[in-house]
C-alpha cells in the first residue's frame, strides 16, 4: 500500500488503526508452502499471531490449517470455517478439563509434559490419539522471551525425558501419531531446525505410528532495512534432503508441519497513528502520538524495532524524533527516528505490525483497542470496530448497596 492509501483509510477510518494487506499474507504463506516441494506439507498458522476472523479466512482459503494454544482459539477458528481435523491444539499450563474439552472437539491434542501425557494415557488409552512436543534443549530467538527450547524454558518434554515418555505411553496403549518442537523466533540458520530435526528422529524410532513430524516455526522477517530475513527456499531444501533420508529409514513417507505466525502476516501490517504533540525538551524532540503500548506492545516487551514513517509530509526536512505514545509510563516506539517533519495532526505509519500487535493490545488506561482494516483484493474493509466506552465497562457488575449508600451521602 503506498502513502496515498493509507493516508485516505487514516481518513476514512481514523486513527489509530491497524491496516493489513491479504496480498502480502497470500504471498508469504505460497512462499513458505513452495519452499518445502516436493514433502507433504502442512503449515498450521498460529493463530495467536493475529486471529481476526477475516484474515483466518484468507489463509483458510490458501489451505492452511491452523495452531491453536487455547480452546478460546479453537473455538474463533471453527467459528472462521476450519474443520476440527485442520487444527492443531498446543497448551501450555492449561487443566485437563481444558483438554477433554478440545478432544470433544476433535481437534489434534499436542501434549507438552509428562503429568498431562500420563492424565491423558489413564482417560483415553488408544482411543484418541496424541501428538507429543518435546523440549530439544536448544537456545535460538532474537529475544529471550521468545526463546522457547532451552533447557529453562517451560515449554515441552526434555529430550532428557524420552525414556519415560515411552514408558507412560507403552504402559497405556498410547498411539502416539506426532512428533513437535518449537525452539523460537527469528530464527536465520538452517541447522538450527537441522539439530531439532535429527533429534526427534531418533525418538521417532520409539513411536511405529507416527503421521506426521512438526518442526514448529520461527522464520524471521526483516525489520529494518539492513536486516536478514530467513532464507526459507535455503532451509526448505536443507530439511527436504534430511525429512527425506529420514522418511526412507523409517519405512513411510509422512507429512511434515509447521506452524509459522509472525512470518505469514507481521509485514502484512502497519499501525496508523495521529500526532497529537510535538514536545521539544532539553535534549530530545518527541512526536507524542494517539496510540501506546496498549496497541503495540512489542518494542517495550521484546525491544522490538519497528520501521516508524511520517506519510503526511513526503518533502519534509529530515529530523530526530523519539515516537512515544499517550499512556502514563514509558511507551516508546522508537528511539531518535530521522523522519521527515513532524507536525501536530501528522499520519505516522509503524510498519510489520501484522503480528502480535492488535492480540496483544489492551485497555490499560481505560483506553480503547483501536479499529482493523483489511485490504482485500485493493479495497478497504473495516474488520473490527473501534472500541468504545461501551466496551470498557460491558461485564463489569455494579453493587446496588454502594449505589444506595453513595445515593445516602448526597443526601446527607
Amino acid at each position: 500500500m503506498n502513502n496515498i492509501e493509507l493516508l485516505n483509510i487514516a481518513e476514512t477510518f481514523g486513527t489509530p488503526t491497524y491496516v493489513y494487506d491479504s496480498a502480502i499474507i497470500t504471498q508469504q504463506y505460497r512462499k513458505l508452502r513452495n519452499s518445502f516441494k516436493p514433502l507433504n506439507v502442512k503449515l498450521h498458522y498460529a493463530m495467536k499471531a493475529l486471529s481476526n476472523v477475516n484474515v483466518l479466512r484468507v489463509l483458510k482459503n490458501e489451505g492452511a490449517g491452523l495452531d491453536a494454544v487455547s480452546i478460546q482459539e479453537i473455538h474463533l477458528a471453527l467459528r472462521a470455517g476450519f474443520t476440527p481435523e485442520t487444527i492443531m491444539y498446543t497448551p501450555n499450563c492449561v487443566s485437563f478439563d481444558e483438554i477433554k474439552e478440545a478432544v470433544e472437539v476433535g481437534v489434534t491434542i499436542n501434549l507438552d509434559n509428562l503429568n498431562m501425557l500420563e492424565k491423558f494415557g489413564a482417560h483415553y488409552g488408544d482411543s484418541v490419539s496424541c501428538c507429543i512436543r518435546i523440549n530439544p534443549h536448544i537456545m535460538a530467538g532474537g529475544n529471550s522471551n521468545i526463546s522457547v527450547g532451552h533447557i529453562d524454558s517451560k515449554f515441552g518434554i526434555s529430550i532428557h525425558q524420552m525414556r519415560h515418555v515411552v514408558r507412560i505411553a507403552d504402559h497405556y496403549n498410547m498411539k502416539i501419531v506426532g512428533l513437535h518442537m518449537h525452539t523460537g523466533s527469528d530464527i536465520l540458520d538452517a541447522d538450527v531446525f537441522l539439530r531439532g530435526a535429527n533429534l526427534l528422529y531418533d525418538v521417532a524410532n520409539e513411536f511405529p505410528d507416527l503421521q506426521f513430524m512438526d518442526f514448529g516455526s520461527g522464520f524471521k522477517v526483516a525489520y529494518r532495512d539492513q536486516d536478514m530475513s530467513t532464507d526459507v527456499e535455503h532451509i526448505g531444501q536443507k530439511i527436504v534432503e534430511s525429512f527425506q533420508e529420514f522418511c526412507t529409514n523409517y519405512g513411510r513417507e509422512l507429512e511434515l508441519w509447521f506452524e509459522p505466525g509472525k512470518y505469514i502476516v507481521s509485514e502484512s501490517g502497519c499501525l496508523l497513528v495521529k500526532t497529537n504533540v510535538v514536545k521539544q525538551t532539553t535534549s530530545t524532540v518527541f512526536a507524542g502520538v494517539d496510540s501506546g503500548q496498549n496497541h503495540l506492545l512489542r518494542p517495550m516487551m521484546y525491544n522490538a524495532y519497528h520501521r516508524i514513517d511520517n506519510i503526511s509530509n513526503d518533502a519534509g526536512e529530515k529530523k530526530l524524533y523519539s515516537i512515544v505514545g499517550n499512556i502514563c509510563e514509558s511507551d516508546t516506539f522508537g528511539h531518535d527516528r530521522l523522519l521527515n517533519e513532524v507536525r501536530e495532526g501528522d499520519i505516522l505509519s509503524i510498519s510489520n505490525a501484522g503480528a502480535y500487535g492488535f492480540s496483544m493490545s489492551n485497555q490499560y488506561n481505560a483506553r480503547f483497542r483501536p479499529a482493523e482494516v483489511l485490504v482485500h483484493n485493493g479495497v478497504p474493509h473495516l474488520i473490527r470496530k473501534r472500541e468504545t466506552l461501551d466496551d470498557l465497562i460491558r461485564n463489569e457488575v455494579e453493587i446496588p448497596s454502594l449505589i444506595e449508600e453513595e445515593e445516602l451521602s448526597n443526601i446527607h
